[in-house]
């Protein structure tokens, strides 16, 4: 990786925008790539604005490389007041935003994002939208609501580019 993304990374973390759990989300997402291990869940709030509904929040919670974070720390700024639709029109690569054009080795994180967003905003079911709320201090570990079934979250595991 070249100096200069790294710098914009290392940028992008000093001053991590959105992290932790979102109180009454209305979509929630979950990301995993099972051959590096990395996790990523979303959540997203709506509001409705000019007669349209539009992200007014989302939050991410990663077990990932500092890129996937930094990404999603972005990526969570950038789709604010986009509708659904056009949060999903965004393409991997725009999701990293002002980091630019990752590397090889690094798009997956780029499509962590992408997968735990597009998983969080293509639930159209009842039951597949779930309501979330901060557990109080104390409460279960984040490893342990991830790997627990949950009512309501959508898990996606993404294949590996050039993978069946």
């Amino acid at each position: 990786m070249n100096e200069d993304l790294q710098k914009r990374i290392e940028a992008a973390l000093a001053n991590p925008r959105n992290m932790g759990e979102l109180a009454d989300a209305d979509r929630v997402g979950t990301v995993g790539n099972s051959d590096c291990g990395e996790m990523l869940r979303m959540w997203v709030k709506f509001k409705e604005q000019n007669g349209r509904k539009v992200i007014d929040q989302a939050t991410f919670q990663s077990f990932g490389c500092e890129t996937a974070i930094a990404v999603a720390s972005l990526a969570t700024e950038l789709i604010r007041g986009k509708t659904a639709e056009e949060a999903l029109a965004l393409k991997t690569n725009e999701l990293a935003g002002e980091l630019g054009p990752l590397p090889p080795m690094k798009i997956h994180c780029a499509q962590l994002v992408e997968g735990a967003l597009r998983s969080a905003l293509t639930q159209t079911t009842p039951e597949n939208v779930s309501k979330t709320a901060a557990p109080p201090q104390g409460g279960v570990p984040l490893i342990e609501r991830f790997t627990a079934p949950t009512q309501g979250v959508k898990m996606t595991f993404l294949d590996e580019p050039g993978q069946p």
